[in-house]
């Protein structure tokens, strides 16, 4: 898992993998006395060998992660501590957002499930259906703003948030873009009549395309929403399992394409609500608009009230 391989952090990452063979490098002092720790949870970065298929499970440990040189108690606390920083400043989005009447939702998927085209579509539906609403989006990728610049061919303000080796954004990535789309509205108040616009606004997070760091990272959303194309396979929510149980509401996208591939839509909801049982589902085309309606109507009755 990408919080203690390091990506969020390249100096966190130099400051804590040590050399292999030695989980703990010269921490002992402060946390006492670890030869017991050493003799049994070295982190060698062995798997788990299944008996009968000779499958090998390296997510088997306490901290359901190997790395190379680290030990799985090691591995647990530079999560713990890394995740705890990150939930501080998600914690305080989390208010800001309310405090400002906007209801955020972290969009997961793996690259190529149609949520920038999808997100395209749900702003032009909602300019006909909520005209005074107020949708803005923060779009995150490795490199390039072509994203970005799709949805802000809609109208609608988008900021760009370049991860770089980064596999995920982190909260302080979007307390920072919140605050550049926060001044856009303000300067954008100043040159337009808003009396009629609805007080409260959607904030859409792009996350960057990947079914598994983003599922840890809490960013201040009001719920993470999982897109499944059908050109994926039904069986993704088991395969990627922490990611489907942490969303409220898994999308599957492209369902106009069900006719050319071979996806079976039962079987990826029961896949999903074996490891969410509680997780709605909702069934569209970003592409010719049907199920738009739904998409809308839950999206109406997510957001905080006026």
């Amino acid at each position: 898992m990408c919080v203690v391989c390091g990506c969020a952090d390249a100096g966190t990452a130099e400051a804590v993998v040590e050399a292999p063979g030695h989980a703990h490098g010269h921490t002992h002092g402060p946390e006492g006395d670890h030869s017991r720790e050493h003799a049994h949870d070295h982190g060698q970065g062995h798997g788990h060998i299944d008996p009968g298929s000779g499958d090998l499970h390296f997510g088997a440990g306490k901290a359901r992660v190997s790395v190379p040189g680290m030990s799985q108690s090691r591995a647990i606390k530079l999560e713990t501590d890394i995740l705890g920083a990150n939930n501080r400043i998600a914690s305080q989005n989390r208010h800001h957002f309310e405090s400002h009447g906007v209801t955020a939702l972290n969009l997961v998927s793996s690259p190529g499930s149609g949520k920038t085209t999808l997100l395209c579509a749900t702003i032009e539906a909602l300019k006909v259906r909520a005209p005074g609403l107020h949708v803005a989006v923060i779009e995150g990728d490795q490199q390039t703003s072509f994203d970005a610049d799709r949805i802000r061919a809609t109208g609608a303000p988008a900021v760009q948030i370049n991860t770089g080796k980064g596999c995920h954004l982190d909260a302080p990535m979007v307390a920072q873009a919140f605050a550049q789309l926060h001044q856009h509205q303000h300067h954008d108040a100043g040159h337009h009549d808003h009396s009629h616009a609805d007080p409260r606004s959607l904030l859409f997070i792009e996350n960057v395309g990947n079914l598994v760091c983003p599922a840890v990272w809490d960013l201040g959303e009001a719920a993470k929403v999982a897109i499944l194309s059908v050109t994926e396979g039904e069986d993704k929510p088991l395969k990627y399992p922490d990611m489907f149980a942490a969303s409220k509401l898994m999308i599957i996208n492209k369902i106009d394409l069900l006719p050319h591939v071979l996806f079976d839509v039962q079987r990826c909801i029961e896949f999903a609500r074996r490891v969410n049982p509680s997780i709605e589902v909702i069934q569209l085309s970003g592409t010719t608009g049907e199920g738009m309606g739904t998409w809308l109507n839950w999206l109406g009755s997510a957001m905080y009230p006026a």
